[in-house]
Formats: C-alpha cells, structure tokens, sequence
C-alpha cells in the first residue's frame, strides 16, 4: 500500500478562485484533497483495509499469469534471474510491510 501526495492547481469553492492543493492518494486512488489557502479538506470514503485486501488479491491472483507472461517472453533471462528474485524476495516482501505500516500511521494520525 502506498500513500503519494500531489501539488495542482484546482477551483476552491470557498476561495472562489483558482489556488493550489494537496491532492493524497491511496493507491492511485484519491483519498483527499486540502486547499493550501484556506486549508478546507474532502476525504473520500476509502477504507483503507479493505485497500490492502484488493491490493494483495490483486497480486495473489495476477501472479501466475504474470509468471507465464516472463517466461515465455524471454525463457533463458527468466531461468537467469530466477535465483536473485528469490533470494531478494524477502527483502522485497519487508520493505512492501513497512510501506503498508507507514502508510496504515499516517492515515490513522490524519483521523
């Protein structure tokens, strides 16, 4: 799960004018925007939980035909590169937890 800021320019309905805002995504969904004038905020309703379960079912799920798709593209690279992706994959796997964690503590401290 990741959480990404993003600065553009939007209309503020308060403002009654064109100002800049901070725009946070939830996993390319937009979870919030603030206007940076006058500081008003709209959160969607994003449960971030629910996120997380469609992210790893995604992944789950995509992983066998993603496989597939590798090693039919390119067999020998792929037979080439299997040793190092497995023994990088729990280096992956934990950096990917403390992304989630960082990410579960930011939005739980903006609550």
């Amino acid at each position: 799960m990741k959480i990404s800021e993003l600065d553009v320019s939007l209309y503020c309905s308060r403002c009654h004018d064109e100002t800049l805002h901070r725009v946070q995504y939830l996993n390319d969904k937009i979870h919030s925007t603030e206007c940076t004038n006058c500081h008003r905020k709209i959160e969607m309703n994003l449960n971030p939980t629910r996120e997380l379960y469609k992210e790893v079912y995604k992944r789950i799920t995509s992983k066998p035909t993603r496989l597939t798709k590798e090693y039919k593209a390119d067999l020998s690279k792929f037979i080439e590169q299997l040793p190092k992706r497995v023994l990088s994959k729990p280096y992956r796997l934990m950096r990917n937890v403390d992304e989630t964690r960082k990410a579960f503590k930011k939005l739980k401290n903006h609550e």
